[in-house]
């Protein structure tokens, strides 16, 4: 075992949280157990022994909305997340918050589920225990005080005109013990923009509609915590701000995350898993490098990922638009000139490969730099010297190279459009990136990633998206890939009215784009299944999801199918 990993494993192990990975099928048979599941009295021997143990200790009155939940999850490729009873060895009822998402193989379907099991009992005795006191404020309010003081929640009470008029112990630790009393919450409570507004919104919202707001608190008592908002009782216009510390939550859900990332870049299919291998061998080491890829795949994103990963890390990063240089000036422009050289050179330049001394030169587009601008361009890779223009005297530069291009220089190169020599200099390494149409089961994570990032900037409070929605996006080709999809995430936020994205409100989508959202409408006819299965292009698992059902029943169906053949 590697170092990393072993380090990994020995956090993951000391975590409070029962931290799982289980078969994807039913009854999940356990393939790892935290030792944290300790706590409830079994040892991991007994764990492996039983494989249905957990589903037989869950309590009767949730285990059948656990499993059918669990099922849907896994139908439709999105995380599993739900609290429910479960019983210790000694017989005690303890509650849990259990949170995991099914890893998909290369072809789409669920080869194992992990997650974490947090134990809630203490925070639901406590959320019991306030609701016991809620009943009793009408009676007496200083007893309602004195015994909120004592619970591990924090509660503010906020006024009519949105004054803070009482903050229990545990709150001032969440918030800061700095004066809140008798100040409007917005101004003393030091959230983002983003959970102001929320906020705002939950308290003008009936109590059955509002949502509870997350916020980075970023003290040394808590960095997350949760936020509900309650009515007063004895006065509709008065509000309680309930605060649970989820700093443990968060932090896990950061590490379970963490194979699906890497700087900026986002995906878990196996198309973009091969990609994040490759940008670790690269950095290691400082040959050339080319990416390719259509226009919008992130090929910067992969520069800058090898550049940042890499010993050149603290030095420059310098990225060159080649398509977007002026041809008269290029040359100045790459190598530099000096003062006087010809018309317009009015001071020495440094050129931009002459600034990226030490670090590295992104040549984005490479394939549009003219034929007389490849000769010295190739002759600075064999001789890693350049002369500024002007000048006889040539510069030794420490420059490592990565380039990109969305063209097919092989056959540039047939053209005489490209210098070939010039290729097997830039191309001693290579990343050939996926197109967005190639990995389709990365769309949800990407818009949740895209709708997470303008929710922040904007302040709007649009949480999610409908399954039309994510439907629309499934179905749509993607020429412009990732940057596409962003900016259609973009529009789509600002054009919505409410708090989960619709199909409408991706109305340039839907122009032009074959409607297939009307499948999951229709009665799951053989002709609907096949339909399904084709414009997922194979994919069961992502049929499964346009059909708005599990993949148990979308292989019940093929196989009738298979039979009336």
């Amino acid at each position: 075992m590697r170092a990393s990993e072993a380090r990994y494993l020995g956090l993951v192990e000391s975590l409070p949280a029962i931290v799982y990975v289980a078969a994807p099928d039913p009854p999940y048979s356990p393939l790892y157990v935290s030792p944290s599941i300790e706590t409830l009295g079994y040892t991991r021997e007994e764990w492996f022994q039983c494989p249905d143990l957990w589903i037989s200790l869950i309590h009767p009155d949730d285990r059948a909305r656990i499993l059918h939940d669990t099922e849907l999850a896994r139908a439709a490729g999105k995380d599993n997340d739900y609290e429910y009873r479960v019983f210790a060895r000694d017989g005690s009822l303890r509650w849990v918050h259990d949170k995991g998402h099914f890893l998909l193989n290369d072809k789409g379907r669920p080869f194992c589920w992990q997650g974490f099991i947090m134990d809630i009992t203490s925070r639901k005795d406590a959320e019991k225990q306030l609701a016991e006191v809620h009943a009793q404020v009408a009676r007496s309010n200083e007893d309602l005080l004195a015994i909120l003081d004592h619970l591990h929640l924090g509660i503010a009470m906020i006024d009519r005109e949105g004054r803070v008029t009482f903050l229990s112990e545990f709150c001032q630790a969440l918030l800061g013990k700095h004066e809140m009393l008798g100040r409007f919450w917005h101004e003393v409570c030091h959230f983002d923009e983003q959970a102001i507004v929320q906020l705002r919104a939950a308290i003008d919202l009936p109590e059955d509609q509002r949502q509870m707001v997350s916020v980075r608190l970023g003290n040394q008592a808590a960095e997350w915590a949760e936020i509900d908002v309650w009515d007063d009782p004895r006065d509709a216009n008065r509000r309680f701000f309930v605060l649970n510390d989820v700093t443990d939550i968060y932090d896990l859900r950061r590490q379970l995350r963490e194979t699906t990332e890497m700087r900026g870049l986002t995906g878990q299919s196996a198309a973009m898993q091969r990609v994040y291998s490759e940008i670790e061998e690269l950095a290691a080491v400082d040959a050339t490098v080319l990416i390719e890829g259509e226009t919008g795949t992130g090929k910067e994103l992969v520069a800058r990922a090898i550049h940042f990963s890499g010993p050149r890390r603290a030095q420059p990063l310098i990225a060159v638009n080649c398509a977007g240089l002026v041809d008269s000036l290029l040359l100045s422009q790459l190598f530099g000139h000096r003062k006087g050289s010809f018309t317009g050179a009015g001071e020495d330049r440094v050129g931009l490969i002459e600034a990226a001394h030490k670090g590295t030169l992104f040549l984005d587009e490479i394939g549009d730099i003219p034929l007389n601008v490849q000769t010295q361009l190739l002759r600075f890779l064999q001789e890693r010297e350049i002369t500024r223009l002007g000048e006889t005297k040539p510069r030794r530069v420490d420059v490592r190279v990565i380039s990109a291009t969305f063209r097919d220089l092989p056959t540039e190169v047939l053209k005489g459009a490209f210098r070939q020599d010039l290729l097997y200099r830039i191309r001693v390494a290579r990343i050939q990136l996926p197109a967005l149409r190639e990995r389709l089961e990365d769309i949800p994570l990407l818009a949740e990633a895209f709708l997470t990032e303008y929710r922040q900037k904007t302040g709007k409070p649009v949480q999610s998206l409908s399954t039309s929605a994510l439907r629309l996006l499934l179905n749509h080709p993607w020429p412009g890939n990732v940057r596409e999809l962003k900016s259609a995430i973009e529009v789509a936020l600002l054009r919505c009215k409410g708090s989960v994205l619709r199909a409408d409100d991706f109305s340039e989508l839907a122009q032009g784009v074959p409607p297939v959202s009307h499948i999951a409408d229709k009665p799951l006819s053989l002709a609907n299944v096949r339909e399904a299965v084709k414009v997922a292009g194979g994919n069961r698992a992502l049929a499964a999801r346009l059909l708005g059902v599990s993949r148990a029943t979308l292989y019940r169906r093929l196989a009738a199918s298979i039979a009336s053949d």
